[in-house]
């Protein structure tokens, strides 16, 4: 039988990850979740509760849901400002942790940004010279560490797929890293998934760059904007410029056969259910 890719959203963790994110999960009937493992908008790294933790994952086991962490999106391992290049390697250190502690596959972290030109060549060191010993520490049955490119504003340093393989060439092409492919994202950056055959070609030359070994999850959205704006600006499936065509092509691709789609759409239950619904009949339907 051929493999064909979980489905689900980012789901909240107020109230406790073992009651309000399996709830949440079970509600809009996901196979796999995203969740904040800390404040996304902030360098806070609470203590972890064993208990609780070991709660989640029992869930998460019985009902067999796949998780994944989303790291804080203040993390910039780019950045030319020492404070925050600091905080952005102990944020991701720490976020992979905790994805350790519930039993996440992977933990996604921003591409980032080298913030002015004349610090490009510099971010690419401190990338290198900061992560490599993080990444050296994990073990076989850690989780991944997850790249998604950005819409390609400002001095990104990953603008366009093509530019990951200098990113992966920074982390030594470690085999912990891989990739989170957000579909706004890339139609902010200007790849047209929109257009028929868009969203294969785009798959395509992602497996080019990276190999289909490293493409472990996928950020479902559609987008506010239109193709090449630069902008991250979510909407719901179907409702944006992107419009639902395209995810068939994504669903039936083979490369994303074991990256799961994650919702990171507006609304809660009712919006996320809906959404579930309509990527499931795509990749149910024979």
């Amino acid at each position: 039988m051929t493999a064909k890719p979980r489905l689900g959203a980012h789901v909240p963790t107020s109230g406790g990850m073992a009651k309000r994110s399996i709830e949440y999960a079970t509600t809009i009937k996901a196979e796999a979740i995203q969740v904040f493992a800390s404040n996304p908008r902030g360098w806070a790294m609470p203590e972890p509760n064993p208990e609780a933790d070991a709660a989640f994952r029992s869930k998460a086991e019985a009902l067999d849901i796949e998780t994944y962490v989303h790291a804080p999106f203040l993390i910039n391992l780019g950045s030319p400002t020492e404070g925050t290049y600091k905080n952005s390697l102990a944020s991701t250190a720490y976020s992979l942790r905790r994805g350790r502690d519930i039993g996440a596959l992977g933990v996604v972290i921003h591409t980032g940004s080298a913030v002015d030109e004349s610090h490009i060549k510099k971010a690419w060191k401190q990338i290198h010279d900061g992560m490599m010993p993080i990444l050296s520490a994990l073990k076989d049955d850690d989780p991944w560490l997850l790249l998604e490119p950005t819409a390609g504003q400002g001095q990104s340093l990953v603008r366009k797929l093509d530019d990951l393989t200098q990113y992966f060439e920074a982390l030594e092409w470690h085999p912990k890293v891989g990739v989170c492919l957000d579909t706004c994202h890339v139609f902010a950056a200007g790849h047209d998934i929109k257009s028929k055959g868009g969203m294969k070609s785009t798959i395509d030359l992602l497996v080019d760059v990276v190999g289909q070994e490293r493409i472990q999850l996928i950020h479902a959205n559609d987008s506010m904007d239109v193709l090449g704006s630069l902008k991250d600006r979510h909407e719901n499936l179907g409702k944006g410029e992107i419009g639902v065509k395209p995810f068939e092509e994504l669903i039936a691709h083979p490369a994303i056969a074991n990256a799961p789609l994650i919702l990171e759409t507006p609304g809660e239950e009712p919006e996320h259910g809906s959404e579930v619904a309509v990527l499931r009949k795509i990749r149910d339907k024979k």
